[in-house]
């Protein structure tokens, strides 16, 4: 029966306790602890059973608790107090104002991502992209930027998981409950919802506004089922999060990219850059040129704007990770903008294209960002490097090293994964900055002050409830799924709060190798209980992809070995991977296991969260780790060798995995004095939490792009946009006149001062003469190109001298010149190129000319 009329019905709170819808609308509180508490304090089991949701949880609790808690003396002062940490926290915002010199204008930086992980109730996330942008947006919050959050809401999420009575992974799709969430509909003046429109094909769909407020950041997203909407497809675009086919997928990334830009127009924001977090949101690029070529300028110049104001940030180390669609797809839904932009087919999808000659070639949504951005990323040091070899073909004829994408390694949010008893630990013996102090500041000596006894005994603590935890978890799976009485009671008794566990959590994609621990059956066995003084378990969790069948053979094929091999009391496999499940792992586990093959994990995150809890980390030495002090907060497993045989890199490493077990990690973490403190341990300990904590914190993460990316982007924005955008026209019309002229650019002679043989540290000077044709000497920069001879001839690892320009020659050459010195000896060689300059390019690189001594001259 449907409904004539609706309402919006929200809890009936009692005027003291009124301050309890603010505090539960800012999701502030999760990662405060005190509010934490106060819910918690308010009904213990309705927090839990409303998974951990304040707005959900005020409207099921009874009037009569209410008017019970509204006369409790002590909990109205908890609150004010919660209260007035929040008030604070919202005023208190000043890195920003502190480092920032434009501080009048008006900046916002626009940041979109398919998926944030903020928070246990709000399942709109599949895995560590979103936790990621979740913790971006909460320290963009601690740190008081301007920035403003976009995505997609998504009616049902990714799927909760459970497994069948054989392991096999099943799916499930609970509701998400928008009005019980800690959500705001956004409204027009006039008390209407706000809608949004977008051109498809044929049709034009709506979407409604939701914001979630994030501190002081606010996430809008976009809810495409509304009636206005009539047809189900349509409303369905929002319905479930990376499910469907392609063309369900390049109606989300349409949403999220296009949509996402009406929407800021419509609640009023002008961003001054735009960051894509991956490149599903990559079509708002189209949407910005759009609008530019409205405001008057040429398809030129607003491509030019866009892409100086515009940041990148891929996660992927594989190409077949991004998204790809095929030219006659990518035209029927985005072709329309080809004659907006009066391109033909083949120039519009050239805007997508690595090989812009290959007309069969898909359009990839990760060449349309990194072509239209000023600043690109990787998100940790090796994944730099991969992706500068999987995109340098974007960049001919520029060294490897110096291929302009950048590394910014990815972080956590500290207070947001540091258990409540282990931040207190670190609030009194730190003081309460731990949380975004960086690597240099003296407090994180005082680590080495805490007690090593307080320390331990909350390090039992936490691995006495994760137990706790599990063996609940367990049992409610267990019960919900009909098992018998005898496997309930078996569950009740799993794992031991005493013995050194391992925790192993993550997606279930077969190049993370979950298995790999059980390689050798008799081996792992023996390390786990053979002694019975010194035994091993593990607790496992992750969610297969619904369509990654081998992922989901992965999970079914430990399950049934871990029961025939009778291991199930010491091995655990966790179902239904989450945020709350991730904290209770990574606070409550002794080592935090990671074996991908590397270098395919292009980060990885959950690591940096156990070592916050003071956990060591065992991995391959692949993503953050590989940058990590990997020897005093943890082990690595091998060297960072590359295999090409599979089979053969699992024996190895399988067998170095367990040599580091039975001969370093359990002896030192059993190795116990007569205070029954295992001392060595502890020192590791300290030093995962004193060198891990400051430097893989999303603090120092959002830090860094605020100084490299935001700033800089921001500052070209302000530059570029004055006088009707005179400065990004002149821009435009520069480089055409550059692309015109540049192959007519000659380098006519070379005089070295030095012969072949020289000592380190001696001068040598060169000088040059340049015919630049039709540019001037203030387009271009030459640049002296030094460095050793690798066996192949070429100059590696090359850096660069900039030459001065002296004179214009009576035949209108130029003369330029410059010294360098080798600072080592050995075959060391030297070139000579040529680059464009203009004040507003974001680096000499950007317009993908470059030219060589060695390609016109001999």
């Amino acid at each position: 029966m449907k409904p004539i009329h609706t309402f919006k019905v929200s809890p009936c709170l009692p005027t003291q306790l009124e301050p309890l819808r603010k505090l539960a609308h800012n999701l502030y509180w999760d990662w405060n602890v005190e509010t934490q508490a106060l819910f918690q304090r308010l009904d213990r089991d309705l927090w839990e059973s409303t998974r951990h949701n304040p707005v959900l949880m005020l409207g099921m609790i009874s009037q009569q608790r209410l008017a019970e808690m509204a006369k409790d003396e002590g909990f109205l002062a908890h609150m004010e107090r919660t209260l007035q940490q929040l008030d604070n926290y919202l005023q208190e915002r000043t890195w920003y104002r502190q480092n920032r010199s434009i501080r009048d204008s008006k900046e916002c930086y626009a940041y979109f991502c398919a998926e944030y992980g903020l928070t246990y109730c709000l399942p709109i996330y599949a895995g560590g992209l979103g936790v990621l942008a979740g913790d971006h947006l909460k320290s963009a919050s601690d740190l008081g930027l301007p920035l403003v959050g976009v995505g997609l809401l998504y009616q049902e999420g990714y799927f909760a998981q459970y497994l069948n009575p054989d392991g096999w992974q099943q799916e499930k799709y609970p509701i998400n409950d928008f009005y019980n969430m800690p959500l705001h509909l956004e409204r027009n003046e006039d008390g209407s919802e706000l809608r949004i429109e977008v051109e498809y094909p044929d049709r034009i769909i709506y979407a409604r506004v939701w914001r979630l407020q994030v501190g002081t950041v606010p996430l809008y997203m976009l809810d495409t089922n509304i009636e206005e909407n009539s047809n189900p497809y349509d409303r369905d675009i929002t319905d479930e999060l990376y499910g469907g086919d392609l063309d369900l997928r390049i109606h989300q990334e349409m949403m999220l990219g296009i949509g996402g830009v009406k929407m800021l127009e419509a609640l009023g924001y002008t961003p001054t850059i735009y960051h894509l977090n991956e490149g599903h949101s990559a079509f708002l690029i189209l949407e910005r040129i759009r609008k530019l070529i409205e405001r008057g300028l040429s398809f030129t110049e607003a491509k030019q704007f866009v892409q100086s104001t515009q940041i990148f940030t891929t996660h992927t180390p594989v190409s077949a990770g991004f998204d790809m669609f095929s030219p006659d797809r990518t035209m029927h839904y985005v072709g329309r903008y080809a004659h907006l932009f009066g391109l033909s087919r083949e120039e519009f999808l050239a805007l997508g294209r690595e090989n812009t000659g290959d007309f069969a070639s898909p359009f990839s949504m990760a060449t349309l960002a990194i072509e239209n951005s000023s600043f690109i990323n990787g998100v940790s040091k090796l994944h730099g490097e991969v992706s500068r070899k999987m995109f340098c073909q974007l960049w001919p004829e520029v060294p490897l090293s110096e291929v302009p994408i950048q590394a910014i390694t990815n972080g956590v949010h500290a207070r947001s994964v540091v258990a409540p008893s282990t931040q207190d630990l670190y609030d009194r013996y730190l003081g309460p900055s731990w949380d975004s102090a960086e690597s240099q500041h003296p407090l994180w000596e005082k680590v080495k002050s805490i007690p090593d006894e307080e320390l331990w005994r909350n390090r039992e603590h936490r691995r006495s409830d994760l137990v706790v935890f599990v063996r609940k978890r367990l049992v409610q799976n267990l019960e919900s799924g009909g098992a018998t009485g005898a496997e309930i009671e078996r569950a009740k008794e799993v794992l031991n709060p005493n013995i050194l566990t391992i925790g192993f959590a993550r997606r279930f994609a077969t190049y993370k190798r979950a298995n790999l621990f059980l390689y050798d059956l008799a081996r792992i066995k023996q390390i786990m209980m053979g002694n019975v003084e010194r035994q091993v378990q593990f607790v496992i969790a992750g969610k297969a992809h619904p369509k990654d069948m081998p992922g989901k053979e992965l999970i079914r094929q430990i399950i049934h070995i871990v029961r025939e091999q009778g291991m199930s009391e010491r091995v655990v496999f966790l179902p239904n991977y989450n945020i709350y499940v991730a904290r209770m792992l990574v606070a409550g586990c002794d080592i935090w296991l990671n074996n991908p093959r590397r270098p395919q994990e292009a980060s990885g995150t959950s690591g940096m969260k156990a070592a916050m809890n003071g956990s060591l980390n065992l991995s391959i030495l692949d993503g953050w780790w590989d940058e990590a002090d990997y020897r005093r907060t943890g082990w690595a497993i091998g060297h960072g060798e590359v295999y090409e045989d599979q089979n053969y890199q699992d024996r190895v490493e399988a067998n170095a995995l367990y040599n580091l077990l039975e001969k370093e990690i359990v002896p030192l973490f059993y190795d116990r004095d007569e205070k029954g403190i295992p001392r060595g341990w502890v020192r590791k300990m300290k030093d995962a939490i004193a060198l891990n904590c400051p430097q893989f914190n999303t603090a120092r993460m959002v830090r860094d792009y605020a100084m490299k990316a935001y700033f800089p982007a921001s500052e070209r924005y302000f530059a570029m946009s004055k006088n009707n955008y005179a400065a990004a026209k002149e821009m435009a019309h520069w480089k055409k006149y550059l692309f015109e002229h540049w192959y007519s650019v000659k380098i006519k002679s070379i005089d070295i001062s030095e012969n072949t043989e020289i000592q380190v540290e001696q001068p040598v000077r060169v000088t040059a003469e340049i015919d630049l044709a039709a540019l001037k000497p203030e387009d271009v920069e030459l640049q002296l190109y030094k460095g050793a001879i690798n066996d192949k001839g070429e100059i590696v690892n090359g850096t660069s001298v900039v030459m001065e320009y002296l004179d214009r020659h009576p035949s209108g050459w130029s003369i330029y010149t410059g010294e360098l010195v080798y600072k080592s000896s050995g075959l060391q060689g030297l070139s000579l190129r040529v680059l464009p300059k203009h004040k507003n390019l974001s680096s000499a690189y950007e317009p993908g000319l470059i030219l060589w001594a060695g390609s016109n001259y001999s």
